[in-house]
Order: structure tokens, then sequence, then C-alpha cells
């Protein structure tokens, strides 16, 4: 029987047994610190007024590598040669919390009760922030159920947290994007999201954004020349007809604004359309240098490991032994930001979440995820990259099917919800989960995960550790717009 508790967190993604890894060699690992787990001193403490346990050696040495004197910045991101220049991560943050790019509101349940981003018809009312609410750490606490986002429509998974993004290259549940401007065009085109167009999010640059974009990008091409560029507006942009949900959210009508369509962008001369395009991805790129600098801080976790012996009552200490030993977590939730950056199964069956009563069934994961970013032209081989770093892998594996990212757990106390479905509510729940060994079927691909045996006590303990993970938060200023 493996012992890994895998993915305490936001959604399924999780922890590694000793089974082979789902065929992702071509992700480098974070120091192995979880082959030998040590033994859980959970055991003989019970009851909230223990005495702290006694941490052994070898726990404490996996233990140390979660908590470096110092956690590191984000590494380079090579796609990106303005990542780390201030002047585009302020331009990013002014369109992180901008609405004016989106398009219409388009499922029923936008009928502006508690919750909604306003009535069904409605443009202008989705920003990123609308689902990466900063006030909640950068996840959604204010859709309707908690579970799963409703933008202009419902997504179909729940909205990972920002904090420390900047530590992931590849991103989303499934990999489907492995660039910050590839998932942020991805996210404007959704119909789930932001419901609208490179076309018209270019044209919005142009009129509001202009002088900051080119002090930082050049010059902007004559967005402005109805005779090249269709002048479009909030209404006519993205998806006009409904939305279906079956296996994603998906338009019943062809968008406007987009590749494809046939009208407004397709009718553009090469050269225009290849200029629109690199204008909606420097958007991407300076949302990008944005999200860079939203780092979780130290916590009472590490000022524990740092000689705060009171940092950490009885509890989450014991919680802590458990996470490297016998609940197994370490296996995938290694490193100083508790991922290895893998993709794992773990056994999940899907059911319904949210108002609408969804689910995300036979979801195939990063089978899915990776083959579309490999064909993505706005991936890092593509040509508005800046450069390449190997981080997308040539091919899919057979064993990613139903297999998802790990999360990071720096801060999964805040998150209302838990799993890529959104599913399980609490993270007593999730621990829960794990420790039964998961589903027992109804999910695709082969589950990495068995039961662990581990005590009531045990749960709640390492429940306990998980809460002493929220860091101090990105600093204040980073958290609204910035003052024009």
């Amino acid at each position: 029987m493996r012992k890994l508790l895998v993915g305490v967190l936001s959604s399924v993604v999780a922890c590694a047994p000793s089974a082979p890894n789902a065929g992702q060699d071509w992700y480098p690992e974070e120091p192995d610190a979880a082959a030998n787990p040590s033994p859980s001193s959970g055991d003989a403490q019970t009851g909230d007024g223990a005495a702290p346990p006694t941490v052994d050696p070898a726990a404490m040495a996996q233990l140390q590598m979660l908590s470096p004197a110092t956690l590191p910045s984000p590494p380079p991101d090579v796609s990106n040669a303005h990542a780390d220049d201030p002047k585009a991560a302020a331009l990013g943050q002014s369109m992180f919390f901008d609405t004016g790019f989106s398009g219409a509101l388009l499922d029923p349940a936008n009928d502006g009760g508690p919750g909604t981003l306003g009535m069904r018809g409605q443009t202008g009312r989705v920003a990123c922030m609308s689902c990466h609410d900063p006030a909640a750490g950068f996840v959604d606490d204010r859709s309707p159920g908690k579970q799963i986002s409703l933008g202009a429509a419902w997504g179909r998974r729940t909205a990972r947290s920002l904090i420390d993004v900047g530590q992931a290259k590849l991103l989303s549940w499934d990999g489907r994007h492995d660039t910050a401007y590839g998932i942020s065009v991805g996210v404007l085109e959704s119909p789930a999201d932001l419901n609208s167009s490179r076309l018209y999010a270019a044209e919005q640059v142009y009129q509001r954004y202009k002088v900051a974009y080119e002090a930082i990008f050049g010059p902007l091409p004559p967005l402005d020349d109805t005779s090249r560029f269709p002048p479009m507006t909030a209404a006519v942009t993205g998806c006009q007809g409904t939305v279906t949900y079956t296996p994603e959210p998906t338009c019943s009508q062809i968008p406007h604004g987009v590749p494809g369509d046939g009208a407004e962008f397709d009718g553009m001369a090469y050269a225009d359309r290849q200029a629109v395009t690199v204008v909606a991805v420097n958007m991407g790129k300076a949302i990008g240098a944005y999200l860079r600098l939203l780092n979780g801080g130290p916590s009472r976790f590490d000022a524990w490991m740092h000689g705060q012996s009171d940092a950490l009552d009885a509890s989450e200490q014991r919680g802590a032994q458990l996470f490297v030993g016998a609940g197994g977590c370490v296996a995938c939730h290694s490193g100083p930001y508790l991922s290895d950056g893998r993709v794992h199964n773990i056994g999940l069956q899907a059911t319904a979440v949210s108002p609408i009563q969804f689910i995300d069934a036979n979801d195939q994961g990063a089978l899915i995820g990776i083959q579309e970013a490999i064909g993505d032209p706005l991936n890092i081989s593509g040509q508005f990259s800046d450069g390449n770093d190997g981080r997308l892998p040539p091919t899919v594996n057979p064993l990613m099917n139903g297999a998802f990212f790990t999360p990071r757990l720096r801060g999964v106390s805040k998150q209302p919800s838990f799993m890529n479905t959104g599913q399980l509510t609490t993270l007593t729940q999730v621990v829960e989960f794990f420790n039964s060994g998961g589903s027992s079927a109804g999910y695709p691909g082969t589950s990495e995960i068995g039961p662990l045996g581990l005590s009531a006590q045990d749960v709640a303990d390492l429940v306990a550790f998980l809460g002493s993970l929220d860091g101090t938060a990105p600093a204040a200023s980073l958290l609204s717009a910035p003052s024009p």
C-alpha cells in the first residue's frame, strides 16, 4: 500500500506514489525529498493539549527542503523579454483589474444576483481579478457555489490560485498553456471568461493604454485606421450565441474578432492580423510580469523551521511530520512551494458542483491539455515567444490520461473549494479523500494512490499543518489597480 497523500489542495493534482510518474521525464523534478518517508509521530500524540512532538532528524531534513532560509524568486521566463520589467508589470497590473476588455455576459446564471457580475447581455463586467480576487488570495470565492467560476459563463474547473504562479512554467490544471501570454489570450477569448477577442482588446489598448504600451513595446499599429482594422465593440466581440458545457465551454456560433471568425479578423490582411496578435500577446506579457510579483511570502511554518519554536502548536507540528512521513504528501508536494511541478492521476470521480449541478466527467487532463499546448501557435516555440527553454514536451504520454498538475500549497487554506473539480469544500474532506485511497472508479486513466491508514487525529493534524502555510501575502500595492 503506497503512502502518499498527495494533493491536499486546490484541485485534482497531487502526490506521487512510488509508481512511475505519468511520463513527465520532460519536466525537471524538485529534489527528491520523499524517497524514504519517515515514521509518523502522530499515533502517540493526541489531543489539543498534547506536548509538541520531538522531530526526528530524518523528518527534519525533509522539512528543511520545504523551507529554505529565503524563498526563491521566480525562475527566468525566457518566453517574455519583459518578464521582470517594472513598467511592464505596472501596465499588466492595470490590465489585470480592467473590465473594459470583456464582451457580453452569456449564461442566464448572470441574473444580477449575489456572486454574479451583472445581467446576461451586459458588457464590460469581467476582468482577470473577477475569478482571481486579491482579497481572497487570488482565488475565486465570489462565484455562486464557490466551486467553479461564473465569468461570462461557467468555467469547467476551479480557478487556481495565482500566489507564487511565477514558479510554474506549465499553466492551467492540465498544462494547456506554457506561457503567461498564451493563457492570457486564452482567457480573453474564452466564452466562459472574458468572452472577447484579440482584435477588440488590441483596439482598447490603442484607445486607452497607447502611451504606456508604446513606452514598453514600441509603436502600436494604426488601430484607428478603420480601412485596415474593423472597429469592434463590446457588444459584438466574442461569442454572440449560447454556451454549451460538454466537454468544455463552447460557443454555439463562431466568435467575432478571433482567428477563424470568417469575418472581422479573417478579413484583415495577413500583416494586420499578425500585428493585432502581437498586441494581444504583449498584453499577456505585461500581465505575466505583474503575476511574477505575486509572492505569498514566508509563513508560520517557515518561522518554526527557522527557530521560532512557538510558531506552530502541537497539532501543527505533528502534521508537519505526517506531511513528510506517513501521509507521504511530500512525494508530490515537494520543494519550497510544495509542488513537484508534475502531473499525477489521483483517481477522482467527478461529482456535481455549483448551482448548475455541473459534472466534469471523463476529464482527461494533461493528455489533452499538453497535446493542445503543443499545437498552439502561442506556445513557447512559436513566433511570438522571446525564447524557448524546452519546458513543453514534444509529445504526450498515454499515462497522462486523467492526470493534473500538482498545485502549490502555500496559502491553500484560503481556498473555498478544492480539487480541479471544486467538489470538495474543506481541507478535511481533501485529506480524508487521500486517506481513503481515492475513488474506486469513474475516472479516466490509472490512479496512483492507495489508502493511507491515518487516524482521525492524523487527519486533523495534517489539516492544521496546512493552515500554517499561509504566507504574509503580496504587497498591498499589488492588490488593486494602480493609481493613474
